[in-house]
């Protein structure tokens, strides 16, 4: 499991594939290590720290089921939550994370939107 901001900041460096519940970041560390490694990130904007610590352990869960069969060995792979991500069925974010996980291992990544400016 992902802790270090570091490594949260070099896996934004890497591929992105945008899912309705999540968006999920993968970053192959290129270490030689295979072993495949997630961190989870739900910002405040969410919601309270009862929806937010919910969130995660629905990511936690996803992860522990789908990575080790569908993940990238050796890379880093970082979920982002979203709003619609809260109330969406399991099913449905399951779904969400087979098809990321199928676009990133294709290589096909989203367009890295430009940060906004600090107000």
């Amino acid at each position: 499991m992902l802790r270090r901001r570091a490594d949260f900041l070099a896996a934004n460096r890497g591929l992105r594939a945008p899912t309705t519940g999540f968006v999920l970041l993968v970053r192959d560390r290129a270490d030689g290590d295979t072993a495949m490694r997630f961190g989870i990130t739900v910002t405040k904007k969410i919601g309270n720290a009862v929806v937010r610590n919910r969130m995660k352990r629905r990511f936690r869960a996803l992860a522990r089921e789908m990575l080790p069969a569908s993940g990238i060995a050796g890379a880093d792979h970082v979920f982002i939550g979203r709003n619609s991500g809260i109330e969406r069925p399991f099913n449905d974010l399951r779904a969400d994370l087979a098809k990321a996980l199928e676009r990133v291992a294709r290589g096909e990544s989203a367009v890295r939107r430009q940060p906004q400016p600090r107000r």
